[in-house]
């Protein structure tokens, strides 16, 4: 998938979102994410492997909705008290990552 197709799904997923620049940025970002899940011990690649692409879309996206009030665990109303899974992506997204790793040599 094209970094155009990323972002013309991920404005699909977001539609409040329009600005190209702002998520265009998360996906960087949740590509980023994905790549130091998948090479723990370093990586000298930018692109994401066709089977993680999804779930770049879906972390971006996360992140994104998560700047209103989408993905919280708990909410209170008049004391405005919210909750997310995590500070940062939930593990069960990152969770779907399988670290590669080599042998030494």
């Amino acid at each position: 998938m094209t970094d155009t197709e990323k972002l013309t799904k991920l404005q699909t997923m977001v539609p409040d979102e329009t600005n190209a620049t702002i998520l265009s940025t998360f996906l960087e970002l949740a590509g980023d994410e994905i790549l130091v899940r998948l090479y723990p011990y370093g990586y000298d690649t930018t692109d994401v492997p066709a089977r993680y692409e999804e779930l770049q879309l879906r972390i971006a996206a996360y992140h994104i909705n998560k700047m209103g009030a989408e993905g919280q665990i708990s909410h209170s109303e008049n004391g405005i008290v919210r909750q997310y899974e995590s500070a940062d992506t939930p593990a069960s997204y990152l969770n779907r990552v399988t670290p590669f790793v080599g042998v030494i040599r």
